[in-house]
């Protein structure tokens, strides 16, 4: 598994774990499947996820990026690097 996958992975069980996340929806998430509108999360839910992702990996995402961060794909990238870093 590519390092990008074990990421995407990783963040997929953080996905688990948030309320109202059914099997149909974590079915379908993709690198291209947007944070907000594919998994119908309001601003509170997202900055809970961002705060679970950096329990996971071990890490601090600065506000300047989050906002930045519209897909799975690109949330991926953010924390690639400190994935290398981190033993499960």
């Amino acid at each position: 598994m590519a390092d990008d996958e074990r990421v995407i992975s990783r963040i997929i069980d953080v996905i688990r774990t948030l309320e109202g996340m059914t099997p149909d929806v974590l079915a379908k998430v993709t690198p291209q499947t947007n944070i907000v509108r594919d998994l119908n999360l309001d601003s509170i839910a997202v900055m809970d996820f961002i705060l679970e992702l950096e329990v996971k990996f071990n890490t601090v995402i600065s506000l300047d990026i989050v906002a930045g961060i519209e897909t799975i794909g690109d949330l991926a990238r953010v924390l690639e690097p400190q994935s290398a870093q981190v033993t499960q």
